[in-house]
């Protein structure tokens, strides 16, 4: 991959808010998925996707298009509609996390928000929350059948106490390997090296 230049340049400098900034502009606006919970702004926001930056890198949840763990896309000014927005649940000890992805055809929007589901709730002693449910928001145009599966996930979370080995009919993503290339060195990608596509 080294030497394959990205037609999104190469050069990170200002395209990036800092991590521990909360840039509503930047940010996408909240979905149906968020509405009847209380949605998280601030550093209430910054304090739980410090979370998901850190469950994403450890479980390998990184956008292959732009090379980077997913949770960088809310800090990507290139994409300002882009990223996941965050809300709890009051009645539960919950939290709700709703994926808005680049375009309505993000090819990638099943097998990210499938990783980020078991990211969250995989590595459960990260954070308070009993659950993390997980939705793509409803731009996309195949959200009713991802949000469909993540349910199916959830459900069985909450019965088992675990996150099942297979996500269903889709993409088996049991683990690092499914979300991440083979091929992606992360090392190379922190070095500055472009993302191959």
């Amino acid at each position: 991959m080294v030497g394959i230049p990205s037609p999104f340049g190469g050069d990170d400098e200002g395209l990036f808010d800092e991590r521990d900034a909360f840039v509503p502009e930047h940010l996408p606006e909240p979905g149906p998925f968020l509405a009847d919970a209380s949605l998280l702004t601030g550093d209430d926001h910054v304090a739980v996707h410090g979370v998901a930056r850190e469950v994403f890198e450890e479980r390998g949840v990184y956008d292959m298009t732009f090379g980077y763990n997913l949770a960088r896309l809310n800090a990507d000014t290139r994409h300002p509609n882009a990223g996941y927005r965050y809300a709890e649940e009051q009645e539960a000890n919950a939290l709700r996390a709703e994926f808005t992805p680049t375009t309505p055809f993000c090819p990638q929007s099943h097998t990210l928000t499938i990783g980020s589901f078991r990211a969250w709730n995989g590595l459960d002693e990260r954070h308070g929350y009993d659950l993390v449910r997980i939705r793509v928001h409803p731009m996309h145009h195949e959200s009713e059948a991802i949000n469909q599966q993540l349910a199916e996930l959830e459900e069985t979370y909450r019965e088992t106490g675990s996150v099942p080995d297979d996500a269903g009919d889709g993409p088996s993503l049991s683990g690092r390997d499914r979300t991440r290339s083979d091929e992606f060195d992360q090392s190379e990608n922190e070095r500055g090296i472009d993302a191959p596509f």
